[in-house]
C-alpha cells in the first residue's frame, strides 16, 4: 500500500526527529549497520569464489595441489556467501522474531506398500484385458 504525499513527509518528519533525539537507537533499530556488514561479506565471498574458480582452472596447468587450494577457497568462499546472503535476506538484517513451530510433516506412507499394490493391480488388469 503506497502512502501519500503527506504520509510521506510526516514519516519523513518522524524519523529525522528520532535522528535528532538519539541517533544510536535509531542507528540500532534501523538495522542498516548490519545489513552493509553482511552484503559486504556476500560481495567479498562472491569475489573470493571468482577467485578460487581461476587458482582451480590455473592448478590443472601448474600442479595438482593448486588446484586442491582454489577448490578450498571456492568452499569457504561459498559456506561464508550463503550465510551472510541469508542474513541480509532476514528480515531485513532486523533481529528475527520467533518463529512459530513448523507444521508436523504427515507420516510417510507405509514403506511403498500402496504403490506395489497399485502396480500389481494394473499388472493384473492388463493381463486380464489381454486373455
Amino acid at each position: 500500500m503506497a502512502l501519500s504525499e503527506q504520509e510521506r513527509k510526516l514519516l519523513e518528519q518522524l524519523e529525522a526527529s528520532l535522528m535528532a533525539d538519539d541517533p544510536g537507537l535509531a542507528e540500532k533499530l534501523s538495522g542498516s549497520t548490519e545489513v552493509r556488514v553482511h552484503r559486504r561479506r556476500a560481495a567479498l565471498a562472491g569475489l573470493c569464489f571468482v577467485i578460487g574458480v581461476v587458482v582451480l582452472v590455473a592448478g590443472v596447468t601448474v600442479h595438482p595441489v593448486v588446484s586442491v587450494v582454489g577448490f578450498l577457497i571456492m568452499l569457504a568462499a561459498a559456506l561464508l556467501g550463503i550465510n551472510s546472503w541469508r542474513r541480509v535476506g532476514d528480515d531485513g538484517g532486523q533481529p528475527s522474531k520467533p518463529h512459530p513451530a513448523p507444521p508436523k510433516p504427515n507420516p510417510p506412507p507405509s514403506s511403498g506398500s500402496d504403490f506395489m499394490e497399485k502396480l500389481e493391480e494394473r499388472w493384473r488388469r492388463r493381463q486380464d484385458g489381454d486373455n
